[in-house]
């Protein structure tokens, strides 16, 4: 009886300090020191929507070069680690120090490899945030080992216990005679939107793949990329996991952007480290655009191979005037229906999408997450405030992640999202937001059942001491 007592008057007590969390957080949400302060301390489960490379921050991979004294162009700032053929305009970086201009080298490298001073005129934003990562490919390739400890430092110290974050395409030897033999009978796939005639293209495909062993490429990359580093690293301990996505990159060429994808399903089936797998790059490039549909039907045929292989996708990280308005009507619902999706990644054209509430309800009921990445939606696709879907989900209970998505490259960090979050939504409360945050572990791919208990547990020793915290600053104050 005395032991039933004691948990009821902790529960009560519980509920009591997060009222008054609630409430402090309600008076502050116009002072944007206040809400950076609250929810820089905050405990912030995970990020779930987090690219490797455009979250290590610019002046990191800029240090790595000089440091390994890289050539550079001296007019387009292109980087090589050994002198190209044609040497016209190339100098190596100690050339530049000894010159006095390596000062000016560094910052301008750091304007083109990041939005820092982006002034809004110069370069369409989209065009400024894509460019980004094949200029800084060299140094972040190079340097993963460290990139992923800068990446946990950080997460540690802003209190985020758990990333997912998507670290590498699986590559294998290209297959020219495939290439030709494939990609245009993908062509006519695509003007006919056959579905019966697609999947058996894509199974023949398959068979021509395995006769040439490409998983090895899969098992080769799990074990000397992901395991490797994973383990060299040390990267889990009592503060802190992280688990990987791979991905195949929409862009290429059909055939390409298969092989890619079964291999990034059959790594994932295999290792728990790998949770899931992604589609990349710029949902409104042409061969994007033009591929959707196909894209899908690949996922669609992947998961019937790797049923236990659990799937994101960037999908609906469009807007009108970036497309033609009929573009928007079904991404997200390809996505979700056609695809499997077990999590949508942006989801910004939500609300121009056919039959939207329908699909809605339908995320709701299967439990399928919606990653919000709102510094990210507002520097690429000028989607903010009012204009974007974050409120609409929140209406019909679709499950909410928020994430960072690439804090690096645009400069900001896990933290603004939610002082974004609170001081432009007033209707997530302090409860809303901190549901959001359990969401971030409940809605990750982790395979490890003991793992995700244990993040949980953390989450709840975490709250309890933030909220006493505040409480305690509150009382100090009266």
């Amino acid at each position: 009886m005395r032991k039933c007592f004691t948990v009821f008057f902790a529960f009560i007590l519980f509920q009591a300090q997060a009222q008054s969390v609630s409430n402090y957080l309600e008076k502050i949400r116009n002072n944007p020191s206040k809400l950076t302060a609250f929810f820089s301390q905050m405990p912030k489960g995970g990020d779930l929507h987090h690219h490797y490379s455009g979250s290590v921050y610019a002046e990191s991979f800029v240090d790595y070069i000089v440091k390994n004294d890289y050539f550079i162009n001296r007019e387009t700032l292109a980087i090589a680690e050994k002198k190209p053929a044609d040497d016209k305009d190339w100098s190596k970086l100690s050339a530049l120090k000894k010159e006095g201009q390596l000062e000016e080298y560094k910052f301008r490298l750091l304007k083109k490899w990041s939005v820092k001073d982006y002034n809004n005129v110069s370069i369409p934003s989209d065009k400024q945030f894509f460019e980004t990562f094949p200029s800084f490919d060299v140094a972040s390739e190079k340097n993963i080992d460290s990139g992923l400890l800068e990446i946990k430092n950080r997460a540690v110290k802003e209190h985020v216990s758990y990333i997912e974050t998507m670290l590498g395409s699986v590559k294998c030897e290209r297959f020219n005679d495939l290439s030709s033999q494939f990609d245009p009978k993908f062509h006519t796939v695509l003007q006919q939107k056959d579905e019966r005639y697609c999947q058996a293209l894509l199974d023949t495909l398959y068979g021509k793949f395995m006769e040439k062993n490409i998983v090895s490429c899969a098992d080769n990359f799990s074990e000397n990329t992901i395991n490797k580093l994973h383990h060299a690293m040390h990267i889990d301990d009592d503060s802190f996991i992280m688990r990987y996505q791979t991905y195949t990159v929409r862009t290429l060429e059909a055939s390409e952007v298969f092989k890619r994808l079964l291999l990034a399903f059959d790594a994932a089936s295999k290792n728990p480290l790998i949770v899931g797998v992604n589609i990349l790059s710029p949902e409104n490039n042409e061969v994007a655009m033009r591929d959707y549909w196909l894209h899908m039907q690949m996922f669609k045929y992947c998961h019937k191979k790797y049923p236990s292989v659990k799937s994101t996708m960037h999908a609906g990280e469009l807007t009108l005037g970036l497309v033609k308005p009929e573009e928007l009507t079904w991404h997200i619902s390809s996505a979700v229906y056609d695809a499997g999706a077990s999590r949508i990644g942006h989801g910004v054209d939500i609300p121009y999408e056919a039959n939207s509430y329908a699909l809605l309800n339908y995320m709701k009921e299967k439990g399928i997450a919606v990653e919000i990445n709102l510094f990210s939606n507002e520097f690429i696709l000028k989607v903010k405030g009012d204009r974007h879907p974050v409120t609409l989900y929140k209406e019909f209970n679709v499950p909410i992640v928020i994430s960072s998505d690439d804090a690096g490259v645009l400069r900001t960090n896990l933290t603004e999202q939610y002082v974004l979050l609170a001081s432009r939504y007033p209707e997530f409360t302090y409860s809303d937001i901190k549901k959001i945050i359990y969401n971030s572990i409940n809605y990750s791919f982790i395979k490890e059942p003991s793992v995700k208990t244990k993040l949980l547990a953390k989450l709840d020793r975490d709250f309890i001491a933030f909220e006493k915290l505040v409480i305690n600053n509150l009382q100090k104050k009266n």
